[in-house]
């Protein structure tokens, strides 16, 4: 009799004497006529690389890896042995006990205390956990489409995970994880590399497509902030002209006002100059006036012992001729005075009115100016506006014309096609359609009309004997030559005709001028 304790990850299955099938525990007596086995409940991990085939036959390779072991928690009730000696059979390590004492390793060892050896036993259980694998995952393979296992990959994965744990669940173990990788092609197969790259190229156009539309985007934004930009610059110029027309006009009135001021400091110069050549020249005159008198004063003194009553008219007339000159240069100088002054004033007058005249029209044209521009900033955007309404009712109107004039030369070439069959062929319709339009009478008449008023002009000329049949060789030898060149004027008139060549003038006149001295030349001497 001996006392048995279990590891942590172990179990304890005992047979024998007063126990009937199996007693699952952590720690129990041993006693005579019983045996103990021990064993672990460790999950372990099966990597699987299964090669299966689709419904539409399609070989690929499948790597898996399932994380199995017993199902601790599947106890059927309480899980030991019940009174009398039965057992649950819901108890999922007394199916795993069972399935380890069922393995050869296990019959072989049954004469030693503790069982028979972890390794074999673990060996026969991975045996048939990865044959329950394999055949299940096949079979599931067997029913689905290419398509569906590599869109559907979760419910492939959960179909894979129930098939295998109903099968697994017999022998009391459980699937605590299960895995599956990248399909893979298998040896000279590229099915998956081919999706691959198509995948790839697919996501490689629509980032193109993605990148253009972006582009678009970015284009379509950068036009509206030109246009955005290109309204305000306008606005701000129209401000900005509109402020310098006001600084010009202010500019225009100070230099207006200065001129005024200055056009009335000159006149006041000039006035005060004026009046002090005037005074100068009074006093001048005075004092001319004084030596004259005292000068009269001295010669009639003079004179008043010789001739007093002589002296004394000749004084008086002096003196009378010197207040007429002083009165004229005094009236002189005061209408001169007067003169300048009225001068001055009208000269500042017409100053100011043509600097005011300056500074209204230069005002006006400033205002002018901006309004002109504001104005065809708005003529333009409303013009441009109208112009896309324009085309795209354009656009409208020819994709309908485009349409129409479509269907009507279908409906046309499908009457044609029926005339063709009426008329036995292309041939017979080309013809009967020439007889019906007057093709054949056009024809006709155009030939006529390209003959009609031609005058051939025929000229022939004869280079021979001149009509003396036996002459032979005791004529004229030089009769040939000057037929030659009574021939050429004729023939370059009959070019001129023709064609609308004319030889040089020159040259001309000296083939006329010698052939008319050869027949000359040929009467004098009486020669035929």
């Amino acid at each position: 009799m001996s006392y048995h304790i279990s590891a942590p990850d172990e179990y304890l299955a005992i047979t024998g004497m007063g126990i009937r099938t199996v007693r699952i525990t952590k720690a129990a007596w041993v006693w005579p006529l019983q045996r103990c086995m021990r064993f672990s409940v460790q999950p372990r991990d099966y990597p699987l690389d299964l090669q299966a085939m689709t419904h539409e036959k399609l070989n690929f390779n499948l790597p898996t890896v399932f994380t199995i072991g017993p199902d601790v928690n599947q106890r059927g009730g309480s899980g030991a042995e019940s009174k009398g000696g039965a057992v649950d059979k819901g108890d999922a390590l007394l199916k795993y006990a069972m399935l380890l004492a069922d393995s050869k390793a296990s019959k072989s060892s049954r004469a030693r205390a503790d069982g028979p050896g972890q390794g074999e036993q673990q060996e026969h259980v991975d045996s048939i956990v990865k044959g329950i694998i394999e055949g299940e995952t096949r079979v599931l393979v067997s029913s689905m489409t290419m398509e569906e296992i590599f869109t559907e990959r979760e419910e492939f994965k959960k179909k894979i995970y129930k098939n295998i744990q109903e099968e697994l669940k017999q022998f009391g173990l459980k699937i605590y994880n299960a895995n599956v990788k990248e399909l893979r092609d298998t040896p000279g197969s590229v099915y998956f590399e081919s999706l691959s790259r198509k995948a790839h190229e697919g996501a490689i156009n629509q980032a193109r497509v993605d990148a253009a539309d972006a582009q678009r985007l970015g284009t379509v934004g950068e036009a509206q902030r030109l246009g955005e930009q290109e309204r305000e610059l306008a606005k701000i110029s129209a401000s900005t002209a509109v402020q310098r027309t006001e600084r010009d006009a202010e500019r225009a009135r100070a230099e207006a006002q200065l001129q005024t001021q200055k056009a009335s400091l000159d006149r006041e110069v000039n006035i005060a100059h004026a009046e002090a050549t005037r005074a100068l020249e009074v006093r001048d005159e005075e004092l001319r006036r004084t030596v004259e008198q005292h000068r009269a004063a001295a010669e009639t003194e003079r004179l008043r012992a010789s001739t007093v009553v002589k002296a004394t008219i000749e004084r008086e007339s002096a003196q009378q001729q010197a207040d007429a000159d002083a009165y004229q240069i005094e009236a002189a100088a005061r209408a001169d005075a007067v003169k300048t002054e009225e001068n001055a004033k009208a000269e500042a007058a017409a100053g100011q009115r043509q600097a005011d005249a300056e500074a209204y029209t230069i005002q006006k044209r400033a205002e002018a100016h901006a309004m002109a521009e504001t104005r065809a900033a708005d003529a333009d955007a409303y013009v441009k506006t109208k112009d896309a309404e324009a085309q795209k009712v354009v656009s409208d109107a020819e994709a309908y014309a485009t349409i129409k004039k479509a269907e009507g030369l279908t409906a046309m070439a499908g009457a044609y096609r029926e005339l063709a069959g009426a008329f036995g062929g292309p041939d017979g319709l080309i013809k009967y359609l020439m007889i019906d339009r007057g093709t054949y009478v056009e024809l006709a008449n155009a030939n006529s009309t390209a003959v009609q008023g031609m005058q051939p002009k025929i000229s022939v000329w004869n280079t021979g004997d001149g009509g003396h049949p036996g002459a032979g060789g005791g004529g004229d030898p030089a009769d040939a030559t000057r037929r030659v060149y009574q021939m050429l004027p004729p023939l370059m008139e009959t070019i001129h005709d023709q064609t609308g060549i004319t030889l040089p003038e020159w040259q001309f006149g000296k083939m006329a001028a010698q052939t008319d001295a050869i027949g000359k030349e040929r009467k004098t001497n009486g020669e035929r």
